[in-house]
């Protein structure tokens, strides 16, 4: 059945049939579709459009669509065109022609923006708690490798001494920031479009407000136009979806080089690794790998979007179709990434033994050495060169900063003395660095404790 058959004399050919539905991919905003017609039919009852017992029984047949889906004595027809033809269709055959009152002061343009912000509302919380749930388990681990020494990187080199804890809790602060995203891009999305109507409202006297109020909507849209062409919310969660992804994909890399024999900081758990077919050594991070691969996709989901809406003039134009594949796509992606990197990390054990060789091996405490000497009142300048000197000197002894003698400390600067040994431990230069924001433990642990606690509340 198609809603639109009235004007046309022809049937239409089962090529354009096919390319023209979109029940394959609309089909899971099914309770969405009937939440917003049970909303409407009861505003029409109300506002005295319909009768009101008209009302009950488009609601009472509604519901009962919904009940059969879900126990599954109804399948959805995928040979509809959409799933809001199939809904009403399926209701007007159970209740006859009360069933044909339904769509009075509504169209399918209100009423697909209707659903698809109705659906994604949900989906906005559901994403915003997994998120939740992988902040927890890196808050978790960062006040547990609290005071485990590791090398920071700067250009993938090794540039100063920080804790496994302070690494980790720079991805909780990019995770947090990823849900304030979510919560606004939820704000901004919590208007009604239905009442909007094909573009240009009705002269019915509908009360926008009761639907909004029963749909749980924060208000309605101000301008009927925009109400059914807007998917700004469709590219605005699509935007904060990829920028979980690449929080992820940055994070995914790294595991998959600390996991590496090169590094060799961790070790996943055998249930989140897989092997070679062919090489029985193998342990391969097909997780974080398939993670990093994915966030291509999301992108990609993005830029549809944005690609789509880009050459449409008002009002609703057919293209706004592809909205869905793509935002559902991007959506569950990032679902299916969450679900599948948290227990990854969280099982993940980790080897702080050779994160402090790493770092004992890299003159990560360079810095430090020319602070002491700076300190100690030589210029900064001449105190970074007298500190290069050393590293050089280091390098060709096979040597490093902390087991360096005295006497060859001695040829490069005499302001030199036995006390910069201490100056100079990794765990010295680690934890003198107090400064709010810093790796120090007792920071990172505070730190630990207040992404936990703000995490809790989310």
């Amino acid at each position: 059945m198609q809603l639109w058959k009235g004007r046309f004399k022809k049937e239409l050919s089962k090529t354009t049939n096919d390319f023209n539905s979109s029940i394959s991919f609309d089909s899971r905003m099914y309770k969405e579709d009937i939440e917003g017609s049970i909303a409407h039919a009861t505003m029409l009852g109300r506002c005295g459009i319909i009768k009101e017992e008209e009302a009950n029984d488009i609601v009472k047949g509604l519901k009962g669509i919904l009940a059969d889906i879900e126990n599954g004595t109804l399948h959805i027809d995928m040979e509809a065109e959409d799933i809001h033809t199939f809904i009403e269709g399926e209701l007007t055959k159970r209740i006859g022609d009360n069933g044909k009152r339904l769509h009075t002061s509504r169209s399918r343009n209100d009423q697909v923006a209707v659903d698809i912000k109705l659906y994604l509302k949900k989906e906005v919380v559901n994403v915003k708690n997994l998120v939740v749930g992988l902040i927890k388990v890196i808050a978790d681990k960062a006040e547990k490798y609290s005071e485990t020494v590791m090398p920071g990187y700067t250009h993938l080199q090794r540039a100063q001494p920080i804790t496994f804890g302070h690494h980790l809790l720079a991805y909780g602060e990019m995770l947090l920031r990823d849900v304030s995203r979510l919560e606004d891009c939820l704000k901004r999305m919590d208007e009604m479009p239905l009442g909007s109507c094909a573009l240009a409202g009705t002269t019915y006297p509908i009360d926008r407000t009761i639907t909004a109020e029963l749909l749980g909507f924060d208000r309605i849209t101000n301008n009927s136009l925009d109400g059914v062409s807007d998917r700004d919310y469709c590219i605005e969660f699509a935007s904060v979806l990829s920028i979980i992804m690449v929080h992820l994909s940055r994070f995914s890399e790294e595991i998959i080089m600390w996991c590496s024999w090169e590094f060799k900081f961790i070790e996943l758990d055998d249930a989140f690794s897989t092997g070679s077919s062919i090489m029985p050594q193998k342990k391969n991070p097909d997780i974080a790998e398939l993670v990093r691969g994915k966030s291509g996709r999301v992108f990609g989901d993005n830029m549809t979007l944005l690609t789509i809406m880009k050459g449409t003039a008002l009002a609703y134009n057919k293209d706004m179709q592809e909205d869905k594949e793509a935002i559902f796509d991007a959506l569950d992606t990032v679902k299916m990434c969450l679900t599948a990197f948290t227990p990854m990390l969280d099982t993940m054990r980790v080897i702080p033994e050779n994160m402090r060789k790493a770092a004992a091996g890299g003159f990560i405490n360079a810095t430090d050495c020319a602070d002491w000497l700076t300190k100690n009142g030589v210029p900064f300048r001449d105190a970074y060169k007298a500190t290069g000197e050393l590293v050089a000197r280091c390098i060709e002894l096979g040597t490093d900063l902390e087991s360096l003698p005295m006497d060859e400390y001695k040829k490069v600067c005499d302001v030199f003395n036995d006390d910069v040994y201490s100056a100079i431990s990794l765990e010295r230069c680690t934890n003198e660095r107090t400064v709010f924001g810093g790796p120090a433990s007792a920071n990172v642990k505070a730190q630990a404790k207040r992404v936990a606690e703000i995490a809790e509340k989310l």
